[in-house]
């Protein structure tokens, strides 16, 4: 016989027990893929099935009949549900189990009860073609597209099957062969199918871990794509090294850190190896190979935490700092792959702590000058006091000699001696920023040149003094005399830092914008807000030099380098506080051995109509020993020449003054001063006596000089006493020192002029001639 029954179901029962225990394994493996475990099932009810039908014969009908049939037809139920859920559709388990044990009992009936082998056969037919016609439903509607190859195989196959099927029923039915002829080909070609159906469900699942390992793939890449759009993205800079120091990856803020482009690395910067870059310690040195972060990972394996390191960006460029992790990557077997940098750019915190720390050093530089200022008003008044005595006693002492007696030379060095404390007295004043100001349109370039004509005469041979002011300059809102000042002690501080030898002294005046990164930023806002721009002075020598230690204290007030007797470091004090008060800024650029450079800057004057300047708007400071007046008048009064004082009074009345000090001394002084020039003078020390005798007296005195600062009543609140007993009489006030505030309080109070208390006595004389003199208000 062509085909041995008995063969074929020994042959599939082997077949069958491979293909339960390899779908098993497949199940065990892939436990997330849905099939491999109905596919499994279906073979072991398929070896059961078989078994029941070699078994025919041997074993009670009653078991091998319905047994054997309903386990091939449940067999290829759990066919069908195993792709079920390989395509993850649900799986109708009760209706299949209750249709299952109807088809057993159906069987088992017309066995035991009727005996009807035909509808036996039609029942199992009719139920395998409905099974392979669902099945084949299915797979059409997993695969609508028809783009996988194993599903329209397995459609194919299983319509190929469905005909098998269609045939088995028309064999035993229509043609009316006996079941022992029909069935061994088709047990056979169903052998053949269920070998081509293992093949393809193995095929399934293969694609399905194909397919799975693309989505895998695919989230993977996505996820790296996430996580270095991430990394890129993040404001800190992140750099991964391998152990060979070459560079792995770097994101965008690393790059941006690096002053690298953001597409490539630039070709101006050496190669991003760790060997080849320059990292800084916190304090600004260069940090050592087996400090820097990556080097300490490769040495020790453990993470690296916070350490502040500085990049240079280029030469002569600034320093981007960074507060720096680095910690190791390790791959499976515990080797190093990776060292991961990860960085904070500090650079503005850095900056603002170094902005902090100058604004502390500023205030604390402000506050001594303000308390060293305050001492040396107080220090002024009084000095002041005693150097008009000495200056004004031996002035009258001078008169009472003759023309040669030898005294003449003693009092001549006391004067000279009076009048250099007179001087440093007004530096004083000028660092404690307590003398008055008279602001006016001035040219720069035209004090500069009479500054430097001044300095000529007195600069050694052996050294050269060049001028170069830019065109158009603008002029700036200044007291001349004070700026005249500053530039005659900058150019003599050049002087004695050339030491005697031979050098160069360059002054250079130019403007700068308003938006100008020179300018200081306080000043920049200045000009901005005004809508001006900044006149520069640079003055640079190629003397010594300046050390940091020096050049951070040349401010203080008394501070000085040169031997004792030689300077009183009060110069450059003085300079900041003139420049300080005509809301200006200094800057000081100095190194030992190659000369010192001075740069000041002043706000422009705001545009206006142009104005003719007077020639004696540039006028300088006095020289010690001058006698120049610097009294400030309130209200203009016209000055006459230096009349005799009787000259206003035709019937030799001489004029009446009451003076008002709480010194004896200058009381004593100025009544003899006064009365040596024809005056009659009432000279008191309290201020109740001077309001008395105006009181008593209204229109017996032509004029009222009066000290300001005294015990209880001041000048002022005496003036205004005598102005309202008597509005038109003569009021001068005497001080040691001056400021706008006083001469505000002084013309309010209705006084005439503010006398500074150390003129020498022609100063002196002149003004009170001159009050006496004016016409009442």
């Amino acid at each position: 016989m062509l085909f041995d029954l008995p063969t074929l179901l020994a042959l599939r029962v082997g077949i069958d027990v491979i293909i339960a225990l390899a779908f098993w394994a497949q199940m065990r493996r892939y436990p997330a893929i849905g099939g491999p475990g109905w596919w499994s099932l279906s073979s072991v009810l398929g070896i059961l099935g078989s078994v029941m039908l070699w078994s025919r014969g041997t074993l009670p009908d009653v078991l091998t009949f319905p047994l054997g049939n309903t386990a091939l037809m449940v067999s290829a139920l759990c066919a069908w549900l195993g792709f079920r859920s390989y395509v993850g559709v649900s799986r109708p388990l009760l209706p299949i189990v209750s249709a299952s044990f109807a088809f057993f009992c159906v069987t088992l009936f017309f066995l035991v009860e009727w005996d009807l082998q035909p509808v036996r056969q039609a029942v199992f037919t009719a139920s395998m073609i409905c099974i392979t016609m669902f099945s084949y439903v299915e797979i059409r509607r997993a695969d609508p597209q028809r783009r996988v190859p194993e599903m329209q195989a397995l459609k194919w196959l299983t319509a190929v099957e469905f005909s098998g099927v269609v045939a088995f029923a028309i064999s035993l039915q229509a043609l009316d062969l006996s079941q022992d002829e029909v069935t061994p080909p088709f047990v056979f070609f169903f052998l053949l199918t269920k070998l081509l159906r293992v093949v393809l469900y193995g095929a399934l699942v293969s694609y399905r871990l194909r397919l799975d390992g693309d989505k895998a793939r695919q989230g993977l890449l996505m996820r790296e794509a996430d996580s270095r759009a991430l990394v890129d993205n993040l404001s800190a800079g992140v750099i991964v090294f391998r152990p060979d120091h070459t560079l792995s990856s770097i994101n965008t803020a690393a790059r941006r850190f690096l002053g690298w482009s953001e597409g490539g690395a630039n070709s101006a910067l050496p190669e991003p190896s760790v060997e080849g870059w320059q990292m800084l310690r916190e304090d600004g040195q260069p940090m050592r190979r087996h400090e820097m972060p990556f080097e300490r990972v490769l040495a020790t394996g453990m993470p690296v935490r916070s350490v502040v390191i500085g990049m240079p960006q280029g030469a002569g460029q600034e320093v981007h700092w960074a507060l720096c992790n680095a910690h190791p990557e390790n791959n499976a077997q515990g080797g190093l792959r990776h060292v991961v940098l990860t960085f904070i750019d500090i650079t503005s915190l850095k900056n603002a702590q170094a902005q902090q720390k100058h604004l502390q050093a500023q205030l604390a530089q402000s506050q001594k000058m303000e308390a060293l200022g305050t001492l040396a008003g107080g220090v002024a008044h009084d000095f002041n006091n005693i150097l008009a005595a000495i200056l004004g006693n031996a002035d009258l002492a001078r008169q009472d000699l003759r023309e040669n007696a030898s005294a003449r030379e003693s009092l001549h060095e006391i004067s000279t001696a009076a009048r250099r404390g007179r001087e440093l007295v007004r530096q004083i004043l000028a660092f404690s920023r307590q003398q008055p100001v008279e602001r006016t349109r001035v040219s720069v370039c035209a004090i500069l040149a009479e500054s430097c004509t001044l300095l000529r005469g007195a600069l050694p041979p052996q050294v050269e003094l060049v001028q170069v002011c830019a065109p158009d300059t603008p002029c700036i809102e200044a007291d001349a005399t004070q700026i005249g000042q500053v530039m005659v002690n900058l150019c003599t501080n050049a002087i004695h830092a050339l030491d005697g030898r031979s050098g160069r002294i360059e002054w250079r005046i130019d403007t700068l914008p308003n938006h100008s990164p020179l300018l200081p930023a306080e000043l920049a806002q200045t000009c901005a807000r005004l809508g001006v721009d900044a006149v520069r002075l640079r003055v640079s020598d190629n003397g010594r030099g300046m050390d940091e230690a020096v050049r951070n204290r040349i401010f203080e007030p008394f501070f000085t380098t040169k031997a004792v007797g030689q300077g009183t470091g009060l110069g450059l004090p003085v300079v900041l506080g003139i420049v300080q008060v005509h809301a200006g800024a200094i800057e000081v650029h100095s190194e030992p051995g190659r000369g010192t450079e001075f740069t000041l800057f002043f706000p422009a004057a705001v545009a206006e109509p142009a104005l003719q300047v007077e020639s004696d708007t540039a006028s300088l400071p006095h020289e010690p020993g001058t006698m120049g007046c610097n009294a400030t008048s309130l209200p203009t009064v016209p000055s006459t020449p230096s009349d005799p004082a009787m000259a206003e009074h035709p019937s030799a009345v001489p004029p009446h003054i009451l003076y008002l000090d709480d010194d004896d001394t200058l009381v004593f002084l100025v009544r003899r001063l006064l009365e040596r020039r024809g005056y009659r003078v009432t000279a008191v020390t309290s201020q109740t006596q001077a309001i008395d005798a105006v009181r008593a007296s209204p229109e017996g005195f032509q004029l009222l000089l009066t000290d300001f600062n005294m015990p209880g009543m001041s000048g002022l609140e005496v003036a205004k006493a005598v102005l309202d007993i008597n509005p038109n009489l003569p009021v001068a006030v005497a001080s040691g020192y001056i400021t706008d505030e006083l001469q505000e309080e002084a013309k309010a109070a209705g006084v005439r002029e503010v006398v500074f208390k150390t003129d020498a006595v022609e100063a002196f004389c002149e003004v009170v001639a001159r009050l006496v003199r004016s016409e009442p208000v």
